[in-house]
């Protein structure tokens, strides 16, 4: 067994993927992190993400997968589930090894775990597409908190700017310590300092003074379109999962 250890990008695991083959590597495994050698016979290499070598294994699956199947392999990646960097790699030499597209090959366990990592990772994205709040600021920048089960707000981008094209807003993603910025032109990951309040998840110092009767109204008006008689709670949190609801103005 070799354990190939890189530093957890998309770059970094195509880097790997060229050094298992480079070094004709055969059982291994990839973790994220720093280089870190537990037992003294131990195999480990440290992988250098090289954008040279990841473009080539990068042009090598375009020779094997469809543009949406290289697609996939990202939304997988980006999940950010643990051991499933394995799986990944594992597609992708199982892609090599064969002259055909693999990509509905669902009797191999890595293709069909791919498929089911990314159907996951499309819940959550329309899931915090349709429960995002935004809270707006003094300096009438919009706010909004969000603790998804994955790591899915790169792929929030092109919804919000489509959406909300005309105001500057912020998604942070309290779980993995980074947000989303609009400037109004384009989109950027930030990191935040929350010095001056308890957290992200509770801005209310930076609130503008407007923003409790904008939230107020919103209570009211989700109170008035509910019927008690038609109250299905089953339903209700197959649809809005109580997890979500820390986030939703209609909840707290």
């Amino acid at each position: 067994m070799t354990r190939l250890v890189y530093d957890g990008t998309f770059e970094g695991l195509l880097t790997a993927v060229y050094e298992i083959y480079e070094r004709k590597l055969t059982t291994v495994k990839l973790e994220k992190g720093e280089y870190n050698i537990n037992g003294l016979f131990e195999n480990l290499i440290q992988v250098t993400t090289n954008e040279v070598r990841a473009i080539r294994v990068l042009n090598g699956l375009k020779q094997k997968l469809s543009p949406i199947g290289i697609q996939r392999l990202y939304i997988a990646h980006l999940a950010g589930i643990e051991n499933d960097d394995d799986t990944i790699v594992s597609f992708i030499r199982y892609a090599f090894d064969y002259n055909r597209n693999i990509e509905d090959d669902y009797g191999n366990k890595h293709v069909l775990r791919i498929s089911k990592v990314v159907g996951m990772m499309r819940r959550e994205k329309h899931r915090m597409e349709a429960f995002v709040r935004f809270q707006k600021l003094k300096d009438k920048t919009y706010y909004a908190a969000i603790q998804p089960d994955f790591n899915v707000l790169p792929l929030l981008i092109k919804h919000f700017k489509n959406r909300y094209a005309d105001q500057k807003w912020i998604i942070y993603d309290i779980k993995r310590e980074y947000g989303l910025y609009y400037d109004l032109h384009d989109a950027e990951f930030i990191s935040l300092e929350f010095s001056s309040v308890k957290g992200a998840n509770n801005v209310m110092a930076a609130f503008s003074e407007d923003e409790e009767i904008y939230q107020h109204l919103w209570k009211n008006y989700f109170n008035s379109v509910n019927i008690p008689a038609r109250k299905n709670t089953k339903l209700h949190l197959r649809h809005i999962p109580k997890r979500y609801w820390k986030h939703l103005t209609e909840k707290i």
